[in-house]
């Protein structure tokens, strides 16, 4: 009693319960005390139990082959003999996406031209927790590519068909488009391989009263030029598989996949737009 009246005469009434506390050990012991009983209780039952981080399966590829040089000279030859060097397309990450195109025009005077185009564009995927695995996101763009392809407006006699040796998947659209220099014969080979989707467009045409070319010579000729693509973005990463199923696939493609920005126009927008 005589320790609380000499705080209270020492310091303003407002200030007793702070100047006074400070000086008893009471309150520092109960909450030791208090504290070391909590954690002396149950903690295995109070500590939050640790939820392992989400994984992914790591991406296969990790870069991409040169696009203008994915076909070999001899092919080129064959499909656009007039053009074998191409033109490289723009790119703001050659490694996530690139593409190469070649223009030719074999002018036979009054007889009449052949004309071919040839494109080639590459898009790699990397793996994201989000996202899921590279190969996810690349099969759901795939089937995005293929499923373009057999729409486009205007298409005749169009045929699609499975493409054999060519990465883990592969599929062939061709059709015809009617334009006003001629009939066009349009192949669009659509690829995977692992994380990386390649579209293929080849179109040829007779033009001023030359033949029109055969669509089957057409098609083979892209599917041999995407699968010598298909080895080449695997020669780039070192090896590796090039063909047959590593990993299964989804059955139908993400929404965020398939969403994922080409690294060209859609096929039938790049065929209508060369020719």
């Amino acid at each position: 009693m005589r320790r609380a009246l000499v705080c209270a005469a020492a310091v303003p009434a407002v200030l007793i319960t702070a100047a006074c506390s400070s000086d008893s050990g009471d309150s520092k012991d109960k909450g030791g005390a208090g504290a070391q009983q909590t954690a002396g209780g149950s903690s295995s039952s109070q500590q939050p139990s640790a939820s392992a981080s989400p994984t992914v399966q790591a991406a296969a590829y990790q870069k991409l082959p040169e696009p203008c040089a994915v076909v070999s000279k001899k092919t080129l030859s064959d499909l656009v003999p007039k053009d074998t060097s191409g033109k490289q397309g723009s790119s703001d990450d050659v490694k996530t996406r690139s593409s190469c195109s070649w223009s030719s025009l074999d002018n036979n005077g009054v007889k009449g031209s052949q004309f071919r185009w040839l494109n080639v564009s590459l898009l790699r995927f990397d793996s994201d927790t989000s996202r899921g695995s590279g190969n996810e996101q690349a099969h759901a763009y795939y089937a995005q590519q293929v499923k373009d392809a057999q729409a486009v407006s205007g298409a005749k006699n169009a045929k699609s068909e499975p493409v054999a040796g060519a990465g883990e998947e592969a599929t062939a659209v061709r059709y015809d488009l009617k334009k006003k220099e001629g009939t066009f014969k349009q192949q669009t080979v659509v690829a995977r391989v692992e994380n990386v989707v390649i579209t293929l467009d080849y179109n040829g045409a007779g033009l001023a009263g030359e033949k029109t070319p055969s669509a089957d010579d057409l098609t083979k000729a892209a599917e041999k030029a995407v699968k010598e693509a298909v080895a080449s973005v695997s020669a780039a990463n070192g090896g590796g598989s090039s063909s047959g199923s590593s990993t299964t696939a989804p059955a139908s493609p993400s929404k965020s996949a398939s969403k994922s920005p080409s690294s060209s126009a859609s096929p039938s927008k790049s065929a209508t737009k060369k020719n």
